[in-house]
């Protein structure tokens, strides 16, 4: 899998990030109808205090990854590009990004509801808004990877896999 070439560029927490994905997940609402999907804020920006790359990562439970399909050009209406080769290494997933939406730029997981992805991405989201420590940690790990890997954001992913995945295990 590869990440865009974009540097790796850390901002410290903002309290618009909320903002930003309460605005996008109406817009998501309005393409899917009330009710059909579930959406969620993810990732860094959606721990209150923690920095992030500033990118809003929204997780779309469908009940199927054909309920996305359906929707794909109303997706790509609203400023959203699909990125299919993503799939190959994560083929549960339909992956898109809103690099210059307003009121902001966005990263679009679309996935069956319940799914490992999904209860795994909430569950870590969840550990961290719970946990200061554990956050205030995997902030300063974001910072000497981020500083290690500037021009790199797969290995500066690969890098923080570890750390999630013990936070994962030891949330269940």
């Amino acid at each position: 899998m590869s990440l865009p070439a974009d540097p790796v560029e850390l901002s410290p927490y903002s309290p618009m990030w909320p903002a930003v994905f309460d605005i996008e997940r109406e817009a998501l609402t309005r393409i899917f109808g009330a009710g059909a999907v579930e959406i969620e804020h993810i990732g860094s920006t959606a721990v209150p205090g923690l920095g992030a790359k500033p990118i809003i990562d929204v997780m779309l439970g469908a009940p199927a990854l054909a309920v996305v399909e359906q929707h794909m050009d109303q997706l790509a209406a609203a400023g959203y590009r699909y990125v299919p080769e993503f799939e190959r290494s994560i083929p549960e997933r339909r992956y898109f990004v809103k690099p210059d939406g307003q009121p902001g730029s966005f990263h679009l997981h679309a996935v069956v509801s319940g799914s490992a992805f999904w209860r795994d991405h909430l569950r870590f989201r969840d550990v961290l808004r719970n946990n200061a420590a554990l956050a205030d940690e995997y902030w300063k790990l974001k910072r000497r990877l981020a500083a290690r890997y500037p021009n790199d954001r797969a290995a500066y992913a690969d890098a923080k896999s570890t750390f999630i995945r013990t936070a994962l295990e030891k949330a269940r």
